[in-house]
């Protein structure tokens, strides 16, 4: 039997205090590492990203999405919720009918990169 393998580790027991300061400079504070978490986490989901893919081909109402997607209006309007807090949606009225876009560029980049990757 053979032993476990050891992770690969520095032989050096001093730190390289130049690239951990530079880097600490670089990184971002906590406050912004969790909003960008939970930014991430609101694209985990299939419900939402298929609403995120019909609103970069057009602005529409919850009955719209709800019936191009095959999903109750309830379930659309909740995950509309979310996106909307998340400011990846944004929303107008019209009359009594409330219509839901991209909220900026920066969703569709984000999810055109993801995509890229994926599809690698």
């Amino acid at each position: 039997m053979h032993p476990p393998e050891r992770a690969a580790c520095c032989d050096q027991t001093d730190t390289h205090q130049d690239i951990l300061d530079a880097v600490r400079l670089k990184m971002p504070d906590e406050d912004t590492l969790y909003n960008l978490t939970e930014l991430f986490h609101i694209f985990g989901d299939s419900t939402r990203m298929r609403i995120l893919y019909v609103l970069f081909a057009s602005e529409m109402c919850v009955c719209d999405i709800a019936a191009l997607l095959g999903i109750t209006q309830s379930a659309i309007s909740h995950q509309l919720r979310l996106l909307k807090s998340a400011r990846l949606v944004k929303s107008r009225r019209e009359g009594k009918t409330v219509f839901y876009s991209l909220a900026d560029d920066h969703v569709k980049t984000i999810i055109d990169q993801g995509l890229e990757h994926v599809q690698e």
